[in-house]
């Protein structure tokens, strides 16, 4: 099977009450795990690359190790995905270089701007004629908190959607999904500890999901696939690993899983995960150096790393998205 667009797969998604993970790629080893982790669980699976990841480790590099995991999984659907694009010539460069979904996120600019250049992506993107294909187009109204590679937005300069503004919005731009905020936020450190409370173990707390948020915004917008950013739960286990092992990640937090599946069964079919696999990558790394001082190759240590990442995925498509069995 080609890579895919994610329409079909939101429409199913969408009706049948589960969310398709996006999974951040940077390196060979990330795009193995999340696919072989994929394949055994008959999932289909979003790889996103964000502009770091391409400066990193070149476009076309990932553009062909993603073309290489499609091969490898034939029969499980494959989106390679834009995340966070920043203006309409880097979405027409990932267009032109094989993407199959693009985020344009003109977010942090005044609505109108955000509705004049989200049109003019999905113009480009929706062209048929042009390429032989249709790539599909996500953007995003109100606005994340946290740093996450390129994207960097203070607490408290960030912004709830607005549910009076998304079906002008997606009128007027012809956009196929919308990203919200209703609470999550970017990075492992999603939260101030003094939005937290702590439980009776001293743990932090973060506060609930803006519920109330989402219901209004598919209410407003039916059927229409919603996408949430930021969607990392941080596990503590391995925060733990690579504090112990000469890390320091105090106060780490991230969204509490329960809140993800309930949101999945809602009108969210796209859920972003990043910051999880990166978690898993070091805390394995950390943890083989300290058990075996003499290693120096490579394959080693990232052999542990990779397997992290892909036990992360598979658990998050079975107990967080619902996914499994879904391909």
């Amino acid at each position: 099977m080609p890579l895919v667009n994610s329409k079909e797969l939101f429409e199913k998604a969408y009706k049948e009450g589960y969310a398709v993970g996006a999974f951040n790629v940077n390196n060979m080893e990330i795009v193995q795990a999340i696919t072989e982790a994929a394949g055994e669980l008959n999932s289909p699976v979003i790889l996103q690359v964000s502009s770091g990841a391409r400066k990193y480790a070149n476009a076309r590099y990932l553009v062909h190790m993603v073309q290489a995991a499609v091969e490898n999984n034939p029969n499980i659907p494959i989106v390679l995905h834009l995340d966070h694009g920043d203006s309409f010539e880097l979405c027409k460069s990932c267009i032109d270089d094989g993407f199959t979904s693009v985020m344009i996120d003109y977010s942090g600019h005044s609505y109108e701007e955000n509705v004049e250049v989200t049109r003019k992506v999905c113009e480009y993107a929706h062209d048929v004629k042009a390429r032989g294909r249709y790539v599909t187009v996500e953007a995003e109204l109100g606005t994340l908190a946290g740093v996450e590679d390129d994207v960097k937005v203070e607490f408290g300069k960030s912004s709830y959607t607005d549910p009076d503004q998304v079906q002008d919005f997606v009128k007027r731009t012809g956009v196929d999904s919308l990203a919200i905020a209703i609470g999550t936020s970017h990075g492992a450190y999603k939260f101030k500890a003094e939005q937290c409370t702590r439980n009776k173990d001293g743990i932090l707390v973060p506060p609930p999901l803006r519920f109330d948020i989402l219901k209004e915004v598919e209410k407003r917008l039916p059927g229409f696939p919603i996408v949430l950013h930021g969607s990392s739960s941080v596990p503590q286990e391995y925060v733990k690993i690579i504090n112990e092992h000469g890390g320091k990640m105090p106060d780490a937090i991230g969204i509490p899983e329960d809140q993800l599946r309930e949101a999945a069964k809602m009108a969210v079919c796209k859920i972003n995960i990043d910051s999880d696999l990166r978690l898993g990558m070091t805390a394995a790394i950390r943890l083989h150096f300290d058990e075996h001082p003499d290693h120096f190759d490579p394959r080693q240590y990232l052999g542990d790393g990779r397997k992290n990442v892909k036990d992360v995925v598979k658990h998050k498509i079975v107990e967080v998205l619902g996914s499994n069995n879904k391909a």
